[in-house]
């Protein structure tokens, strides 16, 4: 009797933390057409600055998907998730590498994050490193690619994505940097940019260069430039502003 009365309180258990689970997920279909005031990542480092009493103006113009350079899509995409537009949100082959070098090292360090899975992360989540936020970044990935289309996700991502300290979407990050529009960058520019997303608060000159170029080398493999112009292009220094910019204390999540 009494292993009956504990089986079922189990199962209660497990299915009122499932309920739990799923209703404390977002409402995605809000963003066919409102694009977010702010996000998760854009209110924890808000917090993180004020501790610093540093917290500075936030920078971000939102722009619509057209307006923004194909130089920038093409260099995000090869840099970010080629396999964009063929996944559903979740890259299987990446995801099964990153849980099994996880599990190697027990740090949880190799995210295997599609653009979709990023966005989940920046709107909903924080950045900490745990299977339970994972999970949740899995799902909320698989809810995007249900309710929106490709374009209006990378139109959100590109938009809300982390660019620098306290700059956001690519609008605003090709303005402070470059003093012009996402639409007007070119390739190399378009390639730095895509270049700051894996730690956009530390962009060192050198490491920013060999990233930058790796990108380059990507676009030239795909036709998207030839190679005597990757060459040319390799051999520029990054924007004055970038090289100049402020190395952040705060640790990358």
């Amino acid at each position: 009797m009494r292993r009956v009365l504990f089986s079922t309180l189990v199962a209660t258990l497990l299915v009122s933390a499932g309920y739990y689970f799923y209703f404390s997920l977002p409402d995605v279909s809000r963003l066919k057409q409102k694009n977010p005031a702010s996000t998760a990542l854009m209110d924890l480092r808000d917090q993180e600055y004020k501790k610093q009493n540093s917290r500075g103006r936030r920078q971000q113009i939102w722009v619509s998907y057209g307006a923004i350079s194909e130089h920038i899509k093409k260099a995000v995409l090869i840099s970010e998730d080629a396999g964009f537009y063929s996944h559903k949100g979740v890259d299987m082959t990446e995801l099964k590498a990153a849980f099994k070098k996880d599990l190697e090292t027990l740090s949880f360090s190799r995210g295997g994050s599609t653009i979709t899975m990023q966005l989940a992360k920046n709107l909903y989540l924080s950045p900490s490193k745990n299977p339970l936020r994972k999970l949740k970044e899995i799902i909320i990935a698989h809810q995007l690619e249900n309710a929106l289309p490709k374009r209006r996700i990378f139109e959100v991502y590109l938009n809300i994505v982390e660019l620098g300290r306290n700059i956001y979407g690519v609008e605003a990050a090709a303005r402070h940097y470059f003093g012009k529009s996402a639409g007007s960058v070119d390739l190399v520019e378009a390639a730095t940019l895509a270049a700051l997303l894996p730690s956009p608060r530390n962009s060192k000159e050198r490491g920013l260069a060999a990233r930058r170029n790796i990108i380059l080398n990507r676009l030239a493999t795909v036709g998207y430039l030839s190679q005597s112009e990757n060459r040319n292009a390799q051999q520029l220094a990054p924007a004055k502003k970038v090289e100049e910019a402020e190395i952040d204390p705060l640790p990358e999540q």
